[in-house]
C-alpha cells in the first residue's frame, strides 16, 4: 500500500526557518505533481505550495517570497523548506502527491499524516 510519510515539523520562533519532507513508499509508475497543503483550526485547508512533473512550481500568495518547494524524483520526496515563518503560518501541514500506481491506472491524490508547525514566541 502506498504511504506518504511527513516529518520536519516542530516549534520555531518567528523568523525561523523550517524544512518539510515528505516522502512517498511503494510502488508508483508517476507522480504528476507533490503539492503542500496546510490546515488551521477554524480554517478551511489552503494549498501552500505545488510542483508539476515539469518542475512548474505554485505558491499561495502569502508564503510566495518564503516559502519554497522542491522535490527528488529518485527519492519520490518532496520538501518544504520555510524561511521567515511568521505566527499566522503556524498549522497543520500535509503534503499531497497525485500519483498514477500503473500504467493506464486512474491517477490519486494520496496524503501525508500531517506535521504539526507552530510559529510562536
Amino acid at each position: 500500500q502506498l504511504q506518504l510519510v511527513e516529518s520536519g515539523g516542530g516549534l520555531v520562533q518567528p523568523g525561523g526557518s523550517l524544512r518539510l519532507s515528505c516522502a512517498a513508499s511503494g510502488s508508483i509508475f508517476r507522480i504528476n505533481a507533490m503539492s503542500w497543503y496546510r490546515q488551521a483550526p477554524g480554517r478551511q485547508r489552503e494549498l501552500v505550495a505545488s510542483i508539476t512533473n515539469s518542475d512548474i512550481a505554485h505558491y499561495e500568495d502569502s508564503v510566495k517570497d518564503r516559502f519554497s518547494i522542491s522535490k527528488d524524483n529518485a527519492k519520490n520526496a518532496a520538501y518544504l523548506q520555510m524561511n521567515s515563518l511568521k505566527p499566522e503560518d503556524t498549522a497543520v501541514y500535509y503534503c499531497s502527491f497525485n500519483i498514477k500506481l500503473r500504467p493506464l491506472f486512474r491517477t490519486t491524490d494520496y496524503w501525508g499524516q500531517g506535521t504539526q508547525v507552530t510559529v510562536s514566541s
